[in-house]
């Protein structure tokens, strides 16, 4: 069943929603504490060797007891790591090593990855975690907004919106070694029959990279009848993916084109008091540090109706007066401008394909597309009950709590 892609989205007559297409998806995750995560790793260690030297109430002030988690709480080891399983109160244990996270949109930090200090770390996330693993991440729904619906990563994400309802997050593999591809079975065989060529999980992410449009139920994923556009769609989005991954996977980090580079042509100072940017000459302002070229595509890219570059700069300029969360580093250590001049030309370079993928989705608009009910008619929907829940992909056993061993 083909019909003209609509807008919008409902019933069978809409396009497809990416829960239609990648069915196994996962909560953000939810560390219940500011403290175990930073935007550099030293931190983590001072916060981590100041809480294990305390006890009694004040170490149970500075950890931040929740529900969830106190330092008398006991937890199972996170999958693939080997940390301490009682509580912490009785053995920290040693110091587990940090582990790189992306903290919500396009701002990778660091995490801590011990499960007693995180209330809801996901461990299904961490178990398929792993070099071939790729992260669908849904950004949160802001009416009007038109940033992009989701973003794609090879870190684990912890799925942070800035605002609105956090979408979730899409593993592309149901199992390490990136096998059993999250696409709903008869997908990709429907979609090669219709283009005439290999359909990958791959393939997929990028066209919905490309795509995919915001709704109040998640990313719209409209799939057009012709193979042209599809290819060209796909192109394009392995384009964006390749950017995301910044060097993941080819070791070839973002550059903008023609021999263009943002530099720091002020020093940024020790405590920048905020960020400004004047479009004529392309130059973002921290404090008193000047950065440019910074093209106007950077400093307006907005994530569900945020500047990424204001965020970026608030969680590192802003810093509680008290707790763990407090410790950092000195002034604004180098890699902090190496990392932001890395961020500015990712955020350029998404930018500037915006008016590509804009011209995509209005040639599918009004165009001859596979609807939901296509999909149902094919068999394809409803999504079975088992492709929502993760796969069972355990080859040893996994330590629990107290040092107990689970069979999960």
């Amino acid at each position: 069943m083909a019909a003209r892609v609509a807008a919008g989205a409902g019933g069978d007559d809409g396009s497809p929603l990416l829960d239609d297409l990648m069915p196994w998806s996962v909560r953000p995750l939810r560390a219940g504490r500011a403290w175990v995560t930073a935007p550099d790793a030293a931190s983590l260690r001072a916060r981590w060797d100041l809480l294990a030297g305390t006890e009694g109430a004040e170490q149970e002030e500075l950890f931040g007891a929740t529900r969830s988690r106190s330092p008398h709480t006991p937890a199972a080891a996170l999958p693939g790591r080997r940390t301490a399983t009682r509580a912490f109160a009785r053995e920290p244990g040693p110091y587990p090593e940090p582990v790189r996270i992306l903290h919500g949109p396009f701002d990778e930090q660091w995490m801590i990855p011990d499960h007693r200090l995180l209330d809801a770390a996901r461990p299904e996330l961490w178990r398929v975690a792993d070099a071939h693993q790729l992260f669908a991440v849904e950004h949160g729904y802001v009416s009007q907004d038109t940033g992009p619906a989701l973003s794609a990563t090879a870190l684990l994400p912890d799925g942070h919106s800035p605002a609105g309802r956090p979408g979730r997050i899409r593993p592309l593999y149901r199992r390490p070694g990136g096998l059993e591809p999250n696409l709903t079975p008869g997908l990709a065989a429907l979609l090669e029959a219709r283009y005439g060529a290999p359909v990958t999980a791959e393939c997929v992410l990028a066209w919905t990279l490309a795509a995919a449009g915001p709704s109040p139920a998640g990313p719209l994923v409209p799939l057009p009848s012709g193979a042209a556009l599809w290819a060209e769609g796909v192109e394009l989005g392995r384009e964006l993916l390749r950017l995301q991954l910044r060097g993941a996977r080819d070791g070839v980090r973002p550059r903008l084109p023609g021999g263009r580079r943002p530099y720091v042509r002020a020093a940024i100072p020790a405590v920048p008091d905020g960020l400004a940017y004047d479009a004529g000459d392309e130059t973002l302002s921290v404090g008193d540090g000047r950065v440019s070229p910074v093209p106007a595509e950077a400093w307006d890219f907005r994530v569900s109706g945020v500047r990424v570059l204001d965020l970026w700069f608030e969680r590192r300029a802003t810093r509680p007066a008290a707790g763990l969360a407090m410790l950092g580093p000195r002034g604004w250590p180098q890699e902090r401008t190496s990392e932001l001049l890395e961020l500015i030309t990712l955020l350029a370079l998404l930018g500037a394909a915006r008016p590509r993928q804009e011209a995509l989705r209005q040639r599918l608009l009004g165009s001859d597309a596979l609807t939901r009910g296509g999909l149902r008619a094919a068999g394809v929907l409803p999504v079975p009950a088992a492709s929502r829940r993760p796969a069972s992909v355990l080859g040893h056993r996994e330590e629990g709590p107290e040092g107990q061993f689970a069979l999960l």
